[in-house]
């Protein structure tokens, strides 16, 4: 599997300071208070591997009721910030590429993602959930949370490769301006994705948000 793109990880290293702005949108908050409940009781008794953990948003729900959470993010800036968040006492921090999850050594019951799938180009959606799966024990319980095509309306898509990857620019406060990679995968091409090594699938469509759940399947 290809590495994350440097382009990728710069724009979110510079975006770091000011990356919970998306959280503040007033037309999200509703899906928010729903998300968040959604996301404590979910990880509740779990200990959880987050990937692409960013500052820490989802974490601070995650950790309400897991037993243990290692957030992993590529970027140091954006977890340097999470143990300011509340309800991180249970939580561990490792800058890791989510392209190199085998590097972790120990094994989880569930898993999260959120505002991550979306990122991750088409033709490596699969590999990307295997090498997942790979760091989790059998039943263990996995969660994907992203943006719906809602987003669209603030940040249009401005291109599209020859994958069906689609991409947004993006400017900055420092002026800089990024070419994102921002896919929005489907019920069925998520489903297509994990139907192998996995049960139990449930896909919801929020206005703003999509979840996606499933459970790895026992040998």
């Amino acid at each position: 599997m290809e590495s994350s793109d440097k382009a990728m990880k710069a724009y979110y290293r510079r975006r770091a300071p000011v990356y919970d702005e998306v959280y503040e949108y007033p037309e999200r908050q509703a899906d928010l208070r729903y998300l968040e409940s959604y996301v404590a009781s979910f990880f509740e008794n779990k200990r959880v591997l987050e990937v692409a953990a960013g500052t820490g948003y989802w974490t601070q729900f995650i950790a309400k009721g897991a037993t243990s959470v290692l957030a992993t993010d590529a970027t140091d800036q954006a977890l340097a910030q999470i143990k300011q968040r509340p309800n991180t006492e249970s939580v561990s921090v490792k800058n890791i590429d989510a392209y190199a999850l085998e590097e972790i050594k120990q094994t989880f019951n569930a898993a999260f993602a959120g505002l991550w799938v979306s990122h991750v180009p088409k033709q490596d959606l699969a590999d990307f959930i295997q090498l997942l799966n790979g760091r989790l024990e059998a039943g263990a319980s996995v969660l994907f949370i992203d943006n719906s095509r809602e987003q669209c309306a603030r940040l249009p898509i401005t291109y599209t490769d020859d994958k069906g990857n689609t991409y947004q620019n993006r400017k900055l406060a420092d002026g800089t301006a990024h070419r994102v990679l921002k896919n929005f995968p489907t019920e069925a091409e998520l489903l297509a994705a994990t139907k192998d090594v996995s049960s139990d699938h449930e896909y919801l469509q929020l206005e703003n948000f999509w979840l996606f759940k499933y459970r790895i399947s026992s040998p």
